[in-house]
Formats: C-alpha cells, sequence, structure tokens
C-alpha cells in the first residue's frame, strides 16, 4: 500500500497471490472514495480472514503492523 505522506491518502496497492482478486476490491473502493491508510485501519476486519492483510499493510504505513 502507497500513500501521501502528507495527506494519508492511499495512492496505490499492490497485490500479489492466488486470492488477490478478492482483496483488490477494498483497495479499489478506498481509492475511489479517497480513504487515508487510517480509514482502512481504523475499519473492522474479520478474523481469522485474508481481509485482515490489506488492514496490516495500511497498519504498516504508519509502522504499526501488528502480525508483519
Amino acid at each position: 500500500m502507497l500513500a501521501d505522506g502528507k495527506t494519508d491518502e492511499i495512492l496505490g496497492v499492490h497485490i500479489i497471490g492466488a486470492n488477490a482478486s478478492d482483496l483488490i476490491a477494498e483497495a479499489a473502493l478506498a481509492m475511489e472514495f479517497r480513504a487515508s491508510s487510517e480509514d482502512i485501519a481504523r475499519t473492522c476486519h474479520p478474523h481469522p480472514s485474508l481481509s485482515e492483510a490489506i488492514r496490516e499493510a495500511a497498519l504498516a504505513i504508519d509502522k504499526r503492523a501488528l502480525n508483519m
């Protein structure tokens, strides 16, 4: 996940893997609505699930990832 250093707006997301198509929708929606990485980080993601990877990436923007 790439975010603007000043505004925290999500600029892009790279997802590679067998289930990438299942994860990209959340990132695409967030970018459409000009969400910040903090917006995604504060959104509830089920555990255990693949979607947690999106939240982890959002947390990693601010060096707060829990599992990476």
